[in-house]
């Protein structure tokens, strides 16, 4: 299994979302709708992939506390991990690179307090955004089957 994770990371810059999350939902949503070109695939942390993907790096597989961006086999996290994704979706979300200029420990403390309390601040969901017709070019699971 961790020679396949290996080849599907590099072969794919790829999200992890908690699926469970109102907020995490609304990226994923928010994503979809911008991500033109489908450079970024989705997947949901509590996922069987999503959660191999996590092992991979090391990270919790029961504790969701950042978003995961993994851009040609690196990972990213907090803060960074946001401004890389904004970065890649072009005008007018990339001017979010500015946010560069405040200095990561600042940047990483606020996205931590977000993602500390989202559930209490935006709640949580039993409606998980599943791959559709019209999506589905979105999703890792989607874009490994068609290899």
């Amino acid at each position: 299994m961790a020679h396949r994770i290996t080849a599907i990371i590099q072969k794919h810059d790829i999200i992890l979302f908690d699926a469970i999350c109102v907020i995490c939902n609304g990226w994923a949503k928010f994503l979809i709708k911008n991500d033109q070109y489908s450079k970024f695939k989705l997947a949901s942390a509590q996922s069987a992939l999503g959660e191999e993907i996590l092992k991979h790096y090391g990270m919790s597989t029961t504790d969701y506390t950042t978003m995961v961006v993994i851009l040609n086999g690196q990972l990213y996290t907090e803060s960074t991990a946001l401004l890389k994704v904004m970065q890649h979706l072009g005008l007018p979300f990339s001017l979010m690179n500015a946010g560069y200029i405040v200095p990561r420990p600042i940047r990483d403390f606020l996205y931590r307090r977000v993602a500390l309390n989202r559930y209490q601040l935006f709640g949580q969901t039993n409606d998980c955004l599943l791959p559709s017709a019209d999506n589905k070019q979105h999703f890792l699971e989607h874009a490994l089957r068609d290899v």
